[in-house]
């Protein structure tokens, strides 16, 4: 499938174990034209070396500041109008690209996708979605938008680290942008006991929502 260049942000902090794998699934994608660039949030082990041992990746480098300002260092970086997330401990399916962005090219009044996963190792204790019966539930990092509704929303939160991803999304439907939900799966994802949020219920990541929520309604007023 051919379309507009999309720009894939992967953040990258210590995961030289997973990196290499990520990278390959996302240039085994059947769609084009797509960049990849990588954002090492000051990793101290080898996954720099990994990153720019590809040579179509875009690769930056920044001082260790947390996902949500690596995610907005790319989007910056980015030259295409649509952007999409992947993470670097994922394994993105081949169809992604083609799925998400051909739905947003379909249909215009749509800001941006998520879509469905499966779990290369699932967290232990993790629950089904009550909608669509995914254990963990529906990826925030699925996600596919158009890079000016980023643009539009200021990105991510960098205070927020976690529920970032959730808390764009809360935003997005704030500012009255609609994003679906598709029935496809385009990911593999990996529990490896390091993840920020993956089967984990954080009641400090949830309060950081709620606080964030309120004082935009504070602003607001």
């Amino acid at each position: 499938m051919t379309g507009p260049l999309v720009s894939v942000v992967v953040p990258v902090y210590n995961v030289e174990g997973f990196l290499r794998e990520a990278l390959d699934s996302l240039f085994a994608q059947d769609y084009e034209p797509f960049e990849v660039v990588v954002v090492d949030d000051g990793s101290t082990d080898g996954s720099g070396t990994i990153a720019r041992s590809y040579p179509e990746v875009r690769y930056l480098r920044q001082e260790n500041q947390g996902p949500a300002a690596a995610r907005n260092a790319g989007i910056a970086a980015a030259r295409g109008e649509i952007v999409a997330f992947a993470d670097a401990d994922d394994v993105q399916l081949p169809t992604r690209l083609s799925v998400q962005v051909g739905y947003l090219i379909e249909h215009p009044e749509i800001s941006a996708t998520l879509g469905r996963q499966v779990w290369i190792t699932p967290p232990p204790g993790a629950v089904p979605d009550v909608v669509w019966g995914d254990l963990d539930g529906i990826p925030a990092m699925t996600m596919v938008a158009r890079r000016r509704t980023l643009a539009e929303l200021g990105g991510f939160d960098p205070r927020l680290r976690g529920p970032e991803d959730t808390d764009l999304l809360i935003r997005m439907r704030e500012g009255g942008h609609r994003f679906v939900v598709l029935p496809e799966i385009v990911m593999r994802r990996r529990y490896h006991g390091e993840n920020l949020v993956a089967g984990r219920y954080d009641v400090v990541a949830q309060t950081a929502l709620i606080r964030a929520k309120l004082e935009r309604s504070r602003a607001s007023r």
